[in-house]
């Protein structure tokens, strides 16, 4: 037997495995050197990387804006529950958010709920109004000023239709443009 014959397997077809290759000059001076990305294959993945990011981020962005509204909605109904906690408690509805214990809770924007008593309201001006300028509520009005931060009275106006309100005494919370 050989000694060739004894050797563990490396890989290699058995007899390469003795020999050391080495490309000969002439094809190493043909043979290319690539060590890194070309200018083109570098404005390729970017141009790809903008193209993504043009169809996704508008598309994030909506996602994070109905997830604002639907926290608005959320913190409103918890709010109607603590009001109308309140009111069983003391046979009144309280004279504002802080008296039953949120006063400092501010909606998705960071801008504070907006409550109004219609028991101890001063004239119907400040009373949220529907496109026939009839009150939204007979009890209380609550609601967010939403991602502008600006309201109006009535929801019909520009500013006031992203707001997140309570209507119909509380039949109907979510946004003021699909009221």
């Amino acid at each position: 037997m050989s000694n060739a014959a004894h050797r563990p397997w490396t890989g290699t077809s058995w007899a390469f495995s003795s020999r050391t290759h080495r490309a000969s000059p002439r094809l190493r001076r043909h043979k290319k050197c690539s060590e890194g990305f070309t200018l083109i294959e570098l404005l390729i993945v970017i141009a790809i990387v903008l193209i993504v990011s043009a169809i996704a981020i508008p598309n994030l962005m909506a996602a994070m804006d109905q997830a604002r509204i639907a926290r608005a909605v959320g913190d409103i109904h918890t709010l109607e529950d603590e009001i109308d906690l309140y009111l069983v408690i003391n046979s009144q509805y309280p004279d504002s958010l802080a008296a039953v214990g949120y006063g400092d809770l501010l909606d998705p924007w960071r801008n504070p709920y907006q409550y109004l008593n219609h028991a101890t309201k001063k004239g119907n001006g400040q009373d949220r109004k529907d496109r026939f300028l009839v009150p939204l509520n007979s009890d209380y009005d609550l609601y967010s000023m939403g991602k502008d931060g600006a309201s109006r009275p009535p929801i019909t106006a520009k500013v006031s239709q992203d707001d997140i309100i309570r209507a119909s005494n509380g039949s109907y919370v979510g946004l003021a443009s699909q009221f």
